[in-house]
This record gives C-alpha cells, sequence and structure tokens, in this order.
C-alpha cells in the first residue's frame, strides 16, 4: 500500500461570533456559526476570509461528535476568489467538550478536529485547487478556529 504523503498548504484563522443554537432537530443539535473574517498563508497563497460568504452548519450527532458542514469565500491577496467548503468531525471526551462550552482554551491535543475542505475557484492561476484533496487538523481558539491545511499528494 501506498504511504500517503501531504504538504502544507496554508494555515487558516477564522472569526466566529456567538454560536446561533438552532436547536434540537430530527438530524440532531443543530448550531450555525456565522464567520465574520480571517486569514489564510501559506507559501502558494494567502489572503483573506470574507464575512459576508462563510458560515458552518454544524451538526451535533447523538453520539455527542459534532460534524461541521461550512462554505467559506477566500480573496487571495491578488484578488482571486476561491470558494472552500468542508466537512469534518470534532470529538472529545466529556470533561473536554464540557470546558470548550464553557469557553475555556482547550489544546487541540485533548480533542480531535479535522475536515476535508475542497476548493472551487475561476482563476486561471488557483485553477489546481479545483484539483486536490487536503485535509485540515483544526484547533478551537477563542473567538474562532483555525486548521493547519495540507495537501494530499
Amino acid at each position: 500500500m501506498t504511504k500517503l504523503q501531504s504538504r502544507h498548504l496554508f494555515t487558516i484563522t477564522m472569526t466566529l461570533p456567538p454560536t446561533i443554537e438552532v436547536g434540537e432537530t430530527p438530524a440532531g443539535r443543530r448550531r450555525v456559526f456565522a464567520v465574520s473574517g480571517g486569514r489564510f498563508e501559506g507559501d502558494r497563497l494567502k489572503g483573506d476570509v470574507l464575512s459576508h460568504g462563510a458560515s458552518d452548519l454544524l451538526l451535533v450527532g447523538t453520539d455527542g461528535a459534532s460534524r461541521p458542514k461550512a462554505g467559506v469565500v477566500l480573496r487571495t491577496d491578488d484578488g482571486a476568489l476561491i470558494l472552500m467548503t468542508y466537512r469534518g468531525v470534532r470529538h472529545a471526551s466529556s470533561d473536554v467538550q464540557a470546558r470548550i462550552d464553557a469557553g475555556e482554551r482547550v489544546s487541540a491535543s485533548e480533542y480531535y478536529l479535522r475536515t476535508a475542505p475542497m476548493f472551487e475557484t475561476a482563476s486561471a492561476q488557483y485553477a489546481w485547487l479545483n484539483k486536490i484533496m487536503s485535509v485540515g487538523v483544526g484547533d478551537r481558539t477563542r473567538d474562532g478556529v483555525s486548521y493547519e491545511v495540507f495537501e494530499i499528494l
């Protein structure tokens, strides 16, 4: 079997205003996180997260795991627009989850937060993004979330 290889694509940090608690739905506990902005930076691209084109429709399942389903619009420093969508999973022990829910800063090593970002752009310069797979390793911050995103080679 081939060993999976990757290279760092960028670090992205997003600011999240207070959560919109939709409540218990037939699918699970639904929470909506609007994204009020952010920044991404890597060797091959960098820019801003647009606040008016981003949200995370988080679903907390009966198993306690949170499953993000997000879409954000990125604008590179040279003006290209890139849609980044991702799904993922976050889970933690009940003690760690209680600390996160209380707003405490918890080390990313104490929980699991992974995403699978996909990209879509009309920019010829960044068209290569349309043809890659990537994985994000996440970290909840006091006012948002950050991910180290890796291109899978």
